[in-house]
């Protein structure tokens, strides 16, 4: 007899009634963020290129948070993503003052607010691609689970660095403030370092308390 993978059935009246009014808290103060973030942005294009994101997956989640609803965790990580993307588009990654902070404070080459972006690009959706997976595949619960979420997260921030290729060659020098590479010609490279090792680390630390909210989001669904 083959084996039967409990599928996840949406349970909102687990829930309190604060957690279920988390998800439109964190949209409603992420669409006020991106909306001020507009008002002097320091260059117009580069804050479409890096907000995009922000612009197309927040009407998503919005639209599906019915049929679809994401556990608390993953909604304030993607709320936490969306913010550093916002910050980054706003000033560009080589500008964030909180960046020349820390590049001054530890004597740094360059504004490492970048490398903070592409550590996030792993972080947060190394939960999303978990969730997705535990949700609609049978890897719930497999030692493989962790090995493709990783891939895949790595997957994304390759063809991220691409559309960034792209806009270089599209762009020329116009693009230079979407870029950040701030002379590294290894920058690149340090990207996806960086999306691999926030997507570990996100794994590591936070496979549990996922593994948690999800429980309290879904329960598995009798056969």
């Amino acid at each position: 007899m083959s084996a039967i993978h409990p599928t996840f059935s949406p349970a909102p009246d687990a829930r309190p009634a604060s957690g279920r009014r988390m998800p439109a808290v964190l949209a409603l103060a992420v669409t006020a963020a991106l909306m001020v973030s507009a008002l002097g942005a320091a260059d117009p294009t580069t804050w479409v290129l890096e907000t995009v994101w922000v612009m197309l997956g927040l009407p998503l989640v919005i639209l599906l948070r019915k049929r679809f609803p994401l556990s608390g965790l993953l909604c304030g990580l993607l709320a936490a993503h969306a913010t550093v993307l916002i910050v980054g588009g706003h000033y560009t990654y080589a500008e964030v003052p909180a960046g020349d902070w820390v590049r001054d404070w530890f004597g740094l080459e360059r504004n490492p607010y970048d490398r903070f972006g592409h550590l996030m690009q792993g972080f947060v959706p190394a939960i999303l691609v978990r969730e997705l997976l535990v949700r609609t595949s049978p890897l719930r619960g497999s030692r493989w689970l962790a090995p493709l979420t990783v891939c895949a997260c790595l997957a994304f921030s390759a063809v991220f660095e691409m559309l960034e290729w792209l806009a270089a060659v599209t762009g020329g020098q116009a693009a230079d403030a979407f870029l950040a590479t701030q002379g590294d010609v290894w920058d690149t490279q340090w990207d996806m370092f960086c999306a691999l090792i926030g997507a570990i680390c996100s794994l590591l630390l936070l496979s549990r308390l996922h593994d948690r909210a999800l429980t309290r989001l879904a329960l598995p669904a009798r056969n």
